[in-house]
């Protein structure tokens, strides 16, 4: 039986990104840009320790980008930012050390900037697809918690009728959490919460006629969220688009900030 060789070369996995990981890998490019900028070498010896530590940060920054088995982690896995031809220069030349060591710096901003091209060049891929630019706006929105946490997976699997229905149905639990009416459900929960007369929750302070409005108003909101959005998708198999659905979501969320912010 043949031995098995010491060491296999890990194979090489290139990522696959969503929007807002493109996003935030180039705000973290950027951070390590600006580190390497203010390694002055006209200031800062070529072994000085936050030369080092600067070298630790862009090995980390890049694996936890890409993926530690990716060409680009493999390519940043020892950084250096001096810069050497195949001449040794001898110990105690500190001009030239020094000239190598800004000669480094120049590289390893050249191959920054170059990781975030790449990584631009990766959005403007996802922006040419109508379902990943559906998933781009979604990654950028600031969902309520109660709305995000049950809807967010569904939604990026392209689930997206499930999705609206469990964002539909966190929206009307909240709703019974909030007011205590845990026996009631569906309209009858939203007309007895929301109320203009004698609302257990209420968005304003019903002072006025205006006041009693918008109340109202809100009421009539959170029965369509039971009517055209839990309802029909939990009693029939019918289909949300990517864009549709980004929408119903985004209405969920609102009124569940709004049942946040209600008053008892």
């Amino acid at each position: 039986m043949p031995k098995k060789p010491y060491y296999q070369t890990p194979e090489i996995v290139s990522k696959i990104f969503s929007a807002d990981e493109i996003n935030r890998g180039i705000e973290k490019l950027k951070r390590r840009i600006a580190e390497v900028e203010n390694l002055n070498p006209n200031k800062i010896s070529h072994d000085d320790a936050t030369v080092q530590t600067a070298k630790n940060n862009i090995r980390d920054t890049v694996r936890e980008i890409f993926g530690h088995p990716s060409q680009e982690a493999t390519d940043f896995a020892n950084p250096s930012l001096y810069y050497f031809d195949g001449r040794r220069v001898a110990f105690g030349q500190n001009p030239q050390h020094q000239n190598k060591f800004a000669r480094g710096i120049s590289q390893m901003l050249i191959s920054f900037n170059g990781l975030i091209t790449k990584l631009e060049e990766k959005r403007l891929d996802l922006a040419e697809n109508p379902t990943v630019q559906a998933n781009f706006v979604f990654d950028g929105m600031r969902l309520h918690p109660r709305i995000a946490g049950v809807c967010s997976d569904l939604y990026h699997d392209g689930h997206y009728r499930q999705a609206v229905l469990d964002a539909s149905i966190a929206l009307v639990n909240f709703v019974k959490e909030r007011s205590g009416k845990h026996e009631l459900d569906g309209v009858g929960l939203m007309t007895t919460v929301f109320s203009k007369n004698n609302p257990i929750l209420a968005f304003n302070n019903l002072s006025d006629q205006s006041d009693k409005d918008e109340q109202e108003g809100m009421m009539h909101l959170f029965m369509g969220a039971v009517l055209f959005l839990r309802n029909p998708r939990a009693h029939s198999l019918r289909i949300d688009s990517s864009e549709d659905a980004l929408e119903f979501i985004g209405l969920l969320s609102l009124l569940a900030n709004r049942v946040e912010k209600a008053k008892k």
